[in-house]
């Protein structure tokens, strides 16, 4: 068998039981998987020096195929109304056919970390058959030293092989799917295949660590991150599509994380070494960090369509799908975090993606509408983000990741709201979604007035502006800030129709109401009572 790149020869993937490989390909770096994926004609290099890949018709997660070993470890600590079990059985089926689906075949392994705390971090060692997947797990986790990698000892082992089709009756997948993510939290191994789409690789690292780290008081979260230069930390709950990346890239604050970030004693830490963005309507103009960080060397582009002779992407072209992405290092933004911790934050933020178009535009929340809304996560999903999605459908993701939460919500909650109360942090609900009307009738809130409401919170100075109460979900919403179209912060006043309004208004009053039913007795009285309610007829 044939081995380059730096590793520790003392564990090697006859430690994971793989044998008889043609090679494997430890660690490289950005030239050599370059050329590995080229040649292999898995990518192209695009105008500026960006790697491009498609993921066929996997343009998304597939959270449906992901599947949790049910033992003693899990049995009574993970929460099965929000997970698929999987026998240990079908796991052990699966993990032995993939051994032997690997021979005679080259792998590329990446020793790596998850989580920038020394204490909390866990050593993750990942295997793809695909060069362009080693690259870009390389780019989304934190990177070890040479020194480290030569004593490199995995915790995790991820084993990622898009050319293997599970069987269903065998391994215990669903019928008719093509594709499996298989986690055993008590063996930490996690089995990927039939997709192509990269992102399910850090989404299970994300999962991993959200199973282990609440035991040890870390609260894990979908979120990303930034630091003022006053030492002011903050975070920007949301899912894929809401603006987490857009908003945390402020050029006058140091980025910590994008996606995933760790809230324990000592503050707040990155769990990545990268960005993942979406690059659908990427300009320059509107987000100068992340067009600079995509079109560079280095960076990964999936389904991105680009001009045939000139190699220059088209950012507009959602052809293949709207969930075009682009991953490169957190230093490729000049003002991210080397460290990726901080203290602890002094805002929090929950984005939301408002596909009804009548939420205001940012909100002020009590600590019991804080973890209402938290516990609520309500948002839309956007086109691409999971297959089989088309459009945008508002949705209600518990914490804000309902996909990546192994335990019961109760316990995310509960570590969130003792740490929002211990650290005094405000709380605030942006809608970055859709103003004037419903998705395909209003259009979406404005960047530039998104982020001068974000920038009023984090400074402080919106918290002297005037409030009035939200009819319809009892919020504090100001009445005037500057630089903000002010009709933007009366919803109602956005739309044509006023009456149209309050029939949508009450319905998705009354989905917030139906939703929370299932928490109602994990919550303190005042939570219950933070709930949206009608109080006035109309604005």
């Amino acid at each position: 068998m044939q081995e380059t790149g730096v590793r520790n020869k003392a564990f090697g993937a006859d430690k994971f039981g793989l044998k008889n490989l043609k090679a494997v390909h430890w660690n490289l770096t950005e030239a050599p998987l370059y050329e590995h994926a080229i040649a292999a004609g898995e990518a192209k290099i695009v105008a500026g020096g960006a790697l491009c890949a498609e993921t066929g018709h996997h343009t998304g997660r597939s959270p449906k195929d992901k599947h949790t070993v049910v033992d003693a470890l899990t049995e009574h600590s993970v929460w099965w109304g929000g997970n698929r079990k999987l026998s240990q059985e079908h796991f052990d089926n699966l993990y032995q056919d993939f051994l032997a689906h690997c021979a005679g075949k080259t792998l590329f392994a990446q020793d790596l970390y998850g989580g920038a705390n020394a204490t909390y971090r866990i050593r993750t060692r990942v295997y793809t058959e695909l060069a362009w997947h080693s690259l870009f797990i390389r780019t989304l986790l934190i990177r070890p030293n040479q020194f480290e990698l030569e004593n490199f000892a995995p915790e995790l082992t991820i084993i990622d092989l898009p050319s293997f089709r599970p069987d269903a009756k065998r391994h215990g997948g669903r019928e008719g799917s093509d594709t499996m993510v298989a986690i055993d939290f008590t063996r930490k191994i996690v089995l990927i295949c039939g997709s192509s789409y990269a992102g399910e690789m850090k989404k299970s690292v994300f999962t991993t660590l959200n199973f282990y780290l609440p035991a040890q008081g870390v609260m894990p979260m979908h979120c990303s991150a930034n630091v003022g230069p006053d030492g002011d930390s903050a975070l920007f709950f949301g899912l894929s599509g809401t603006g987490k990346t857009t908003l945390s890239a402020d050029p006058n604050r140091t980025l910590i994380g994008d996606d995933e970030t760790g809230w324990g004693p000592d503050g707040i830490f990155n769990f990545e070494g990268g960005c993942y963005a979406k690059c659908v309507n990427l300009t320059h103009e509107n987000e100068p960090q992340i067009w600079d960080a995509t079109n560079r060397f280095g960076a990964i582009l999936e389904n991105v369509v680009f001009d045939p002779l000139t190699r220059a992407p088209d950012y507009t072209d959602i052809s293949k799908t709207e969930n075009t992405r682009s991953a490169y290092p957190l230093e490729s933004i000049p003002n991210a975090s080397r460290t990726g911790c901080a203290g602890h934050p002094k805002n929090v933020i929950f984005l939301t993606a408002d596909a009804y178009g009548v939420m205001p535009p940012i909100a002020k929340l009590t600590p019991a509408q804080a973890m209402y809304h938290f516990l609520s996560g309500y948002t839309a999903k956007v086109a691409g983000t999971e297959k089989g999605l088309v459009g945008v459908q508002p949705e209600f993701s518990t914490c804000f990741g309902a996909p990546f939460l192994p335990r019961p919500p109760a316990e995310y909650g509960n570590l969130f709201r003792k740490y929002v109360a211990e650290h005094k942090v405000d709380c605030w609900l942006v809608n970055s979604g859709w103003t004037g009307g419903q998705y395909g009738e209003g259009r979406r809130m404005p960047i530039k007035a998104t982020r001068a409401l974000v920038t009023a919170a984090l400074d402080g100075s919106l918290k002297n502006a005037s409030f009035r109460t939200d009819p319809y979900f009892g919020f504090a919403v100001p009445t005037s800030v500057p630089g903000v179209e002010p009709h933007l912060l009366y919803p109602m006043k956005t739309w044509k129709d006023k009456a149209a309004f309050d029939k949508i208004a009450r319905n998705l009053v009354k989905m917030f109401q139906d939703n929370f039913v299932k928490f109602e007795n994990d919550v303190d009285a005042d939570v219950r009572a933070a709930a949206p309610e009608v109080r006035l007829a109309a604005e």
